[in-house]
Parts: C-alpha cells; sequence; structure tokens
C-alpha cells in the first residue's frame, strides 16, 4: 500500500502541462509573441529607416502614424502579450491560453500586421477591423483567466491591456478623420506601456535583484513594496492622463517633474549598482531608468522648451519599453525553456545596442542631425537581429517542463 506521502502524482493541472501533444510554438504565450515581437521590430524599423533615407519611393502607408502605431500597438503589444500570457498560469493557478487559442490570438496579431501594411488598399474601416481584434481579443482572454481565477490583485494588468486596445481604436478613430491627428491615441498608448512598465518592473526588478543579493549573503537587500511605490503607480496614472489629454499645461509638466523624481528615488531603493557584474539584471535598471529620464524631459520640454517632446517620447519607446522588453524576452524565454538565467555573449550584446540605439534617438530628437537618425535605426535593428538568431532555437525548440 502506498502512503499520500509517497505519491508522486503531479496534481491534474501539473499534469495537464506537461501532457500537452500540440505544437511547440503555440504551447507558451511567450514563445509565438516573442518571436513575433523580435522580427517585427526589425521589419517595421528597416522599413521606416529605408522610407525615411529614401531608399523606398514615397508612400502613403510608410508614413509617421504608421510608425507609431507599428510601435506601440505592433511591436510593443507582441511583447506585452507574451509575457503576460506566460504569468497568468502563474497568478491564477489554470492552464496557459495555448495550442488553438494562442494559434488565434498569434494569428490575430499578424493579420493586424498586414492590414497596416494593406492599410491603401482595404481602407480605414477594414483597417480599423482588422488590426484592432488583436488587442480586444487579448484583453478579453486576459480578464476571462482573471476572473476565473479569481486573481483580482492583476486586475490592473488586465485594466491597463484593455485601455491599450482602446487606444488603439481611437487611434483608427482619429486617423480616418479629415486632419488624421492621432497624437492624441498616440500619447495615450505612450502612458498606457509606461503605466505597464511601472507596475510590472516595480514587481520584478527589486525581487530578481532581491533574489541574487541574498544568494551572495548581502544584508542590504533592495526595499520591500510600500506606500511609497504605491504612491508612485498613482501619481503614474495621474501624469499619464494630464500629459495625454493636456500636454503642454502647466499641471502636466509639474506632474512630470514629481513622476521623475519618484521613479528615479524608486530605482535607487533597488539597488541596481550592487549587481552591474549581473547583466541580465542591470538591464532591467537600465530599462526603469529610462522612464525616469523620458519624465524628466517631458517636464523640460513643457516648462522650458529645453528639448524638444520626441526626445521624451523616444526616452520613453526606445530605451524605457524596448530595453525592458529585450531583457524580459531574454530573461523569460531562458528561465522557462530550463536554461540558465546567464547572458550568454549575443544576449550581452544586444543589451549594449539596445541601449545605444536609445541614446543615440534621444541625441537624434534634441540635435535633429540625421547622423543620429540612421545610427540609432541600424543599432536597433542589430539589438532586435541578434535577439531573433540567438533565441530562434530557444523560442521553438522541443517542449520542456522546468
Amino acid at each position: 500500500m502506498t502512503s499520500k506521502s509517497d505519491d508522486s502524482t503531479p496534481p491534474p493541472r501539473i499534469a495537464a502541462r506537461r501532457d500537452y501533444q500540440g505544437p511547440v510554438f503555440l504551447s507558451q504565450g511567450f514563445r509565438p509573441f516573442f518571436l513575433g515581437a523580435g522580427v517585427w521590430a526589425i521589419i517595421a524599423i528597416s522599413l521606416w529607416l529605408g522610407e525615411w533615407l529614401g531608399i523606398f519611393p514615397p508612400s502613403m502607408v510608410l508614413n509617421a502614424n504608421w510608425h507609431t502605431h507599428e510601435m506601440l500597438f505592433g511591436f510593443a503589444a507582441s511583447a506585452m502579450a507574451g509575457f503576460i500570457l506566460t504569468a497568468i498560469p502563474n497568478w491564477t493557478g489554470r492552464l496557459p491560453v495555448r495550442g488553438p487559442a494562442l494559434g488565434l490570438l498569434a494569428g490575430l496579431w499578424l493579420a493586424g500586421r498586414i492590414a497596416m501594411l494593406a492599410a491603401s488598399e482595404l481602407g480605414p474601416i477594414a483597417t480599423a477591423a482588422i488590426d484592432s481584434l488583436f488587442l480586444v481579443a487579448l484583453s478579453a482572454a486576459i480578464w476571462r483567466e482573471i476572473i476565473a481565477g479569481k486573481n483580482w490583485r492583476n486586475a490592473k494588468v488586465a485594466l491597463i491591456i484593455s485601455t491599450l486596445a482602446a487606444a488603439n481604436l481611437l487611434f483608427h478613430w482619429q486617423y480616418a478623420q479629415a486632419s488624421a491627428d492621432t497624437t492624441l491615441a498616440e500619447r495615450m498608448g505612450v502612458m498606457v506601456l509606461v503605466m505597464l512598465v511601472a507596475l510590472i518592473g516595480g514587481r520584478i526588478i527589486p525581487s530578481f535583484t532581491r533574489n541574487i543579493l541574498a544568494r551572495r549573503g548581502d544584508s542590504k537587500l533592495p526595499s520591500p513594496v510600500s506606500n511609497t511605490d504605491r504612491f508612485t503607480l498613482v501619481m503614474t496614472a495621474l501624469t499619464g492622463i494630464a500629459w495625454t489629454f493636456y500636454p503642454q499645461s502647466l499641471l502636466s509638466g509639474g506632474l512630470t517633474l514629481i513622476a521623475c523624481a519618484l521613479h528615479f528615488e524608486r530605482l535607487t531603493r533597488w539597488r541596481g549598482l550592487a549587481v552591474l557584474n549581473e547583466p541580465m539584471l542591470w538591464v532591467l535598471h537600465v530599462g526603469y531608468l529610462w522612464i525616469s529620464i523620458g519624465f524628466g524631459l517631458l517636464s523640460a520640454h513643457i516648462f522650458l522648451n529645453l528639448v524638444p517632446q520626441s526626445a521624451a517620447i523616444h526616452a520613453f519607446t526606445v530605451g524605457g519599453f524596448s530595453t525592458m522588453i529585450l531583457a524580459v524576452m531574454s530573461r523569460a524565454s531562458r528561465g522557462h525553456s530550463g536554461l540558465p538565467l546567464i547572458a550568454d555573449r549575443p544576449t550581452i550584446m544586444l543589451f549594449g545596442a539596445i541601449t545605444i540605439a536609445a541614446v543615440l534617438r534621444v541625441t537624434a530628437s534634441i540635435t535633429s542631425q540625421p547622423v543620429y537618425y540612421s545610427a540609432s535605426g541600424v543599432f536597433w535593428v542589430l539589438a532586435f537581429g541578434l535577439f531573433v538568431i540567438a533565441y530562434w532555437p530557444v523560442l521553438t525548440k522541443t517542449f520542456r517542463t522546468r
């Protein structure tokens, strides 16, 4: 007779995860969406850079609206989907979205990218209908898992995704108007993603740093979540709302300055300087630092007009979002594939390349020197090219349980 303590039969949910027999590529959310984000980052910026340099003939499709949309609602949304769909089972205790359901979501994302490229042939209504499906479906899937798992702590994540879906719908509505002015939707999209970085970054960066330092026996650890962190998140949300609707107001200028200080203070409590010998960790700290820099540049623009607004926007997007995306995609891809969380040479190189790309892109906005625009694009493509080459086999290899 086997005692209860000797029973090695895994719980039903764990057994179900191990019994998955579908395509490897659709076994977990990070696989299709991280790879999609990496490949699309290369394609989209290569097309945009080619258009900007005059390599391609002038196009009604590859304009500034397309570029902004695809960076926010195409590239960043794909990386975000991969992370959240992979994290949800840990949050809720439920099985991951995988197989046909995951394939459908990935297909909707891909259809959106094709629709945006074919917008002049499809027309605004069809383009909007096709492109909007992905974020709406993703939002519905996340809400379903949060509600079914009664994981109300992460309802705020679902709310952020729903708001991003709304920003995408607003973009298409604004673009269909005579003026085609989509700046409101673009600001909304940027601030929604800033909020996501602040929320998720505030969880994973101090947690991962604490684990490493504790393992070393360091007694000075990152401070636990406090009311200061909660206040920072509230102020970030208020700042995002103010700047989205009143981008040049003194209120927005004051709030962005406060947000800059709060995020920098938050970062100093996470002991980033203590993990400079851990590339997989310090890159997360660098990515979060760009959020503080972005708010600082916004404040400098609003109050003193010292820098153009685009410098702040690209500090958020190329610096904050893209650095965090590459950091999280590299770490999660290795961790969920059973590989050690150690940055190999290509990973270190891609971290360096995206940091250089961010510095060059912000510099380009400030100086208006064409060489910096081009160089930034080259380093961006290099960073994501290295990711795709290094992590393609990791994302597509035989399914493994950890």
